[in-house]
């Protein structure tokens, strides 16, 4: 007898999914949802080889998703959800089926013998001053781009991206054409939902703020606060903050009172029915701005809003079920694919002047 997955009933495959924040672990919760119960579903925190662990050991990654406080959060929900964990696919590894992984920007080598499927999470980084050596010289680490640098390992058989016009970006950076599928992403594919909440507070400017800071980037924090509360004396409404559940609350809050004493601040809640009941949102690099484009508000961005239109991720309501397909229509392949060679260097691609000033830095 076979299942309508192509298995006999005595094994159902094996779907294999790294996650990593708490967006791309319900990312990847949701996709296995769509999957459903024919398939055996195995979760694992983010991970890497060797100098990856040695780097998470020391302390080196703790303010990104590679660190212990974020692997205990998404070992947290794992758990709370009553998932299957295996850490760095440490026993399932000889028969997994199809992984699902949430960032390329680490690539680990034993899943580079598997069908693979990269989800993007959100936002695109502008690229950095360290972005073309990335693009040009592929033994050098992804995360040194940043997520600017997601696609690029090329470790993968297909990329399921939030829009047509995520699409064009990632394969303007070197991405090829034919492994992107346009899906949609998980959590941010309907977003009036977040028009249903009971956050108590409407018609105000949000500033939602961001760990730039903890992962090793510069910030002005002292002008972006200044500037919010400049837009919010403008409109003669309250100002309030949200702050990125990664940053130093302590630092940020002691700023903020500072520069802006009469603001509100949250350090937790739901960023996104905060978006919903905002009348204007200010941020830097935030995948909160396409909430906030797609719910109709002023939005104050780093990016010209014409460039967040024009990326905004499809509200279809479906990513996950198309992304499920995607996973589907792999599964079908009767071989998985021989392990992939480590890719050492890229002619980086040919890019007009008008497409190339998609989210780059200062545009």
């Amino acid at each position: 007898m076979k299942n309508d997955n192509g298995e006999g009933r005595s094994r159902r495959r094996k779907v294999f999914y790294i996650c990593g924040s708490l967006n791309q672990t319900t990312q990847m919760h949701q996709i296995a949802r769509e999957l459903g119960p024919g398939y055996r579903h195995i979760f694992s925190p983010y991970y890497g080889n060797l100098d990856f662990e040695f780097l998470r050991q020391i302390g080196a990654l703790e303010n990104t998703i590679g660190g212990k406080k974020l692997q205990q959060r998404c070992l947290d929900y794992l758990h709370d959800h009553e998932l299957e964990v295996d850490y760095g696919l440490s026993n399932h590894g000889d028969d997994v089926d199809l992984v699902f992984h949430c960032s390329d920007l680490v690539r680990p080598v034993n899943i580079r013998d598997k069908r693979v499927v990269l989800v993007q999470e959100g936002m695109s980084d502008p690229e950095s001053v360290l972005f073309p050596l990335v693009q040009r010289f592929r033994w050098i680490p992804g995360f040194f781009g940043g997520t600017s640098a997601t696609g690029l390992s090329d470790l993968y058989d297909r990329f399921c991206v939030a829009s047509e016009g995520f699409k064009r970006l990632f394969v303007q950076r070197g991405v090829k054409a034919e492994k992107v599928v346009v899906t949609g992403i998980p959590n941010f594919d309907d977003c009036k939902k977040y028009r249903d909440n009971d956050f108590p507070l409407h018609d105000f400017v949000l500033c939602c703020t961001s760990d730039v800071r903890e992962v090793w980037w510069w910030e002005n924090r002292r002008a972006f606060i200044l500037k919010a509360k400049a837009i919010a004396d403008r409109h003669r409404k309250p100002l309030v903050f949200k702050l990125h559940p990664n940053e130093n609350f302590e630092r940020a809050i002691a700023e903020i009172r500072r520069w802006a004493p009469e603001a509100v601040v949250y350090i937790s809640g739901s960023a996104e029915e905060m978006v919903a009941n905002c009348s204007v949102l200010v941020c830097k690099y935030s995948t909160l701005a396409f909430v906030g484009v797609a719910l109709g508000k002023e939005v104050h961005s780093l990016f010209p809003n014409s460039e967040l239109e024009a990326l905004l991720p499809l509200q279809n309501g479906v990513a996950a079920r198309n992304i499920a397909q995607v996973a589907r229509e792999l599964l079908i392949q009767s071989q998985p694919p021989k392990a992939r060679p480590f890719p050492i260097f890229a002619k980086p691609p040919r890019v007009g002047p008008k497409e190339g000033m998609l989210l780059r830095r200062g545009a």
